[in-house]
């Protein structure tokens, strides 16, 4: 590492000039003392004094800094921070100091990083282990229930045998979406873009979802009637997938008899939203920062009877990102959720 030295020469001029004045007095009063004082010999005396100590004091100030800031630059590479260990090594203590508080900075915040993904990863091994754990124990039951006997009731074991199918179908539900997020974060999984009419996807989304809605009297529409079709510029298939976990979302928390509504606008001259809204149950203010999380659930106690795998708003957030566009969400507790997104027109 290249030594850079900051030419400040304030404590050694202020060292040079203590030792000079000292010496140069003791010398004159020694001179006239013994009756030989003489301006010339004192003055050659006081600047030979002077350059000697100045260069002395500076050279020894200087190496002894650098020795020790050396060993703090040598110490600090040991944590493998490139940026510190690129940096010169200087003897300017101001400069020093910038350096070593914005390394510390940088660490601090990549430990308290590190933490948060700590807390993380503990939470969601938690919730994948309790998300495959309910369906793997149902399913385990009703087999161990019909080695034991039950298989020779052909009543019982068609009703276990479709339980059981039920509870492998919600793992693969899992796993499947698992695989996808998997997938979606690490950027495997491309956007094959192509023109469509968003109006017609969201009819096959509800006539789909349609037997869903009715067994909560729950009216699935359109703010409006369009007359004619609204052509995006996007993965179909995947949008579809938006749509379908959206609209699903809104069937699960929305209320008896109530409403889920689709609207499309435009946004700007190349831009669209579509707006999913519903008058469900809402979402408390210090959910709405957590709710497209892998996993997480509002409601910790009941929301697993409503089922899912609850990956799909993480999914959705995911497609939509992949797409460079925006999601957003405006809530009400007790009074329904909106969540809308962008997309971008057919040209």
């Amino acid at each position: 590492m290249a030594i850079k030295f900051k030419k400040t020469y304030t404590f050694a001029l202020i060292s040079t000039s203590y030792i000079t004045l000292f010496s140069t007095s003791l010398l004159s009063l020694l001179l006239w003392f013994f009756e030989k004082f003489s301006i010339s010999i004192t003055l050659f005396f006081a600047l030979s004094i002077a350059v000697f100590s100045f260069f002395v004091i500076q050279y020894r100030v200087e190496r002894f800094i650098y020795r020790r800031v050396k060993k703090i630059y040598d110490d600090v590479s040991l944590l493998e921070s490139t940026s510190f260990r690129n940096q010169p090594i200087t003897t300017d203590m101001a400069t020093l100091t910038k350096q070593v508080k914005k390394f510390a900075t940088d660490k601090k915040l990549e430990i308290e990083t590190l933490k948060i993904k700590e807390e993380y990863r503990r939470e969601f091994m938690g919730n994948v282990s309790h998300e495959l754990k309910t369906p793997l124990f149902t399913v385990q039951g009703y087999i161990s229930t019909l080695i034991d006997g039950a298989i020779d009731d052909k009543k019982v074991r068609k009703k276990y045998l479709e339980r059981a199918e039920k509870g492998v179908e919600r793992l693969v539900y899992i796993v499947e979406d698992l695989d996808m997020i998997a997938k979606l974060e690490m950027g495997d999984v491309g956007t094959q873009k192509s023109k469509f009419d968003i109006v017609e996807l969201i009819q096959n989304v509800f006539d789909m979802l349609e037997l869903s809605a009715d067994h909560k009297n729950i009216i699935l529409m359109f703010d409006r009637k369009y007359s004619k079709g609204i052509y995006v510029y996007a993965d179909k298939e995947k949008i579809r997938q938006v749509l379908t976990n959206l609209v699903v979302n809104s069937i699960k928390y929305g209320k008896e008899n109530g409403t889920t509504e689709v609207a499309i606008e435009d946004l700007v001259k190349n831009k669209i939203i579509v707006r999913v809204k519903d008058n469900g149950e809402g979402i408390e203010k210090q959910n709405l920062s957590r709710i497209f999380e892998r996993f997480y659930r509002v409601d910790k106690s009941g929301s697993r009877s409503v089922g899912g795998s609850g990956l799909g708003l993480s999914i959705v957030k995911h497609i939509i990102e992949a797409h460079d566009e925006k999601i957003y969400l405006e809530s009400e507790f007790k009074k329904g959720s909106e969540f809308s997104f962008t997309l971008e027109k057919d040209k």
